[in-house]
């Protein structure tokens, strides 16, 4: 590590402080994070198994949601143990590239779950605007190409953000990164250069992606409540709405938390920076946390499928 006139030349290790302000409460905090990380898990693993060995749930709909639930657990698995690393023992030097990469997998597994949600979105606007074509237009080619496509899309949309830091970015002011873990603004700050680039990378990510994948999604649900609302019976009207309600909560829980988070981050200049740090946390742990509840919930198939291996598991 060289240093030159005050900055620092190209750092091998940064150090990750965690939550900064909340330092002496960290290993506290990590208890509910852990909670959380365990029971994330735990349903998402059991999602997949449920999905995986009941022939039945071999459907679109299901498919889409092993996928997320993949997602899922490879993303909360890039945080939480170098999270609790630090939180609990102290660890938190990180080698740059290392933290390069864990940037990386983190923007791009946020990125694959949006692009999941919109398959989600567009599977419930055949199966309900066009019941009788929708086997014949979600096949299993289609639903191959689709996991893919979003995985690629994801990486090499992503892949600029981490190519411009380590090949424009060589003077840093500090090493300290104040967050507990790599995100993109948090290392791009760090810089003694002009970072403009960066942050128009980064945007422009953020909103051909999710900007993106939100306008679809909104709009092929405001052509599903057009349908449903335009079905003569009651009962219809209930069954097709309630094969959307979960997809609807899922969706709710993870663009609201994500905006939010990524507004106050922005331009949220008199919110204290653990509130920051806490809610970008809380963004990416929260839905790996709600996704299967939600969905085994609200998913007869699902709830009925996990009453039976518990109940099996009873009885013998």
């Amino acid at each position: 590590m060289f240093k030159l006139n005050g900055t620092i030349f190209m750092p091998p290790v940064l150090t990750l402080i965690g939550i900064p302000g909340l330092e002496s409460v960290q290993f506290w905090i990590g208890i509910p994070f852990c909670a959380m990380y365990i029971i994330a898990l735990f349903g998402n693993f059991l999602l997949l198994v449920i999905i995986k060995s009941e022939r039945s749930l071999h459907e679109p709909m299901y498919l889409f949601l092993a996928m997320l639930g993949a997602t899922d657990i490879a993303l909360s698995t890039c945080i939480l143990p170098k999270m609790l690393g630090i939180f609990w023992f102290h660890l938190s030097d990180i080698y740059f590239d290392a933290c390069l990469f864990q940037m990386w997998l983190i923007h791009t597994f946020q990125c694959i779950e949006s692009g999941i949600l919109l398959a989600m979105a567009l599977d419930r606007y055949v199966a309900i605007c066009f019941p009788l074509r929708h086997a014949t237009i979600f096949t299993l080619k289609l639903l191959t190409q689709i996991g893919v496509g979003v995985t690629l899309r994801a990486a090499l949309l992503v892949a600029p953000c981490l190519i411009l830091i380590k090949c424009r970015l060589k003077h840093f002011r500090t090493t300290v990164v104040s967050h507990s873990y790599c995100e993109h603004m948090a290392i791009v700050k760090l810089a003694a250069e002009d970072i403009r680039v960066n942050k128009i990378c980064g945007l422009f990510v953020a909103f051909t992606i999710l900007g993106f994948d939100i306008i679809f999604i909104t709009l092929s649900y405001i052509r599903i409540f057009i349908t449903v609302f335009n079905l003569p019976q009651r009962e219809a009207r209930l069954k097709a709405f309630n094969t959307c309600i979960a997809h609807i909560c899922v969706f709710l829980e993870f663009y609201l938390l994500g905006f939010f988070s990524f507004f106050t981050h922005r331009f949220g200049f008199h919110i204290p920076p653990y509130i920051h740090i806490l809610l970008s946390n809380l963004y990416l742990l929260v839905p790996p946390l709600l996704n299967p509840i939600v969905y085994g919930v609200k998913t007869k198939q699902i709830r009925d499928r996990v009453s039976k291996v518990f109940h099996s598991k009873d009885s013998s």
